[in-house]
């Protein structure tokens, strides 16, 4: 959907879709699930992008003070400015995760949020 103008009667499926395409376009693979005027995009591991059809919002860590859960958010009209957002967090979510020192003795274990 490109300028995604007017976005009444636009569902949140729909919106969530034009994202998946945009990442595809970019190489990057996502799944779409959506129902009662919400939809997700699921990118990557630790990576879920949130839409109502008027805001996109996603993860991007958590608040070193208090170790709550920070979002991004940005509108769905601006869905390039998004693509690239969530893209930067893609990148940041995979470097981690391939710079991550691994045992061979001993299996990944996932301790939560930290």
């Amino acid at each position: 959907m490109n300028g995604m103008e007017g976005l009444r009667g636009v569902s949140a499926l729909d919106v969530a879709e034009s994202l998946q395409v945009a990442l595809a376009n970019r190489g990057i693979r996502a799944d779409v699930n959506g129902d009662y005027g919400l939809a997700v995009v699921s990118v990557w591991a630790g990576l879920t992008v949130w839409c109502n059809g008027n805001l996109f919002w996603w993860n991007v860590g958590q608040s070193p003070a208090t170790r709550n859960p920070v979002y991004a958010q940005q509108p769905a009209v601006e869905l390039e400015q998004a693509t690239r957002r969530v893209i930067r967090r893609y990148v940041d979510l995979r470097q981690r995760q391939t710079n991550t020192p691994t045992s061979s003795t001993s299996p990944q274990v996932d301790h939560g949020p930290r």
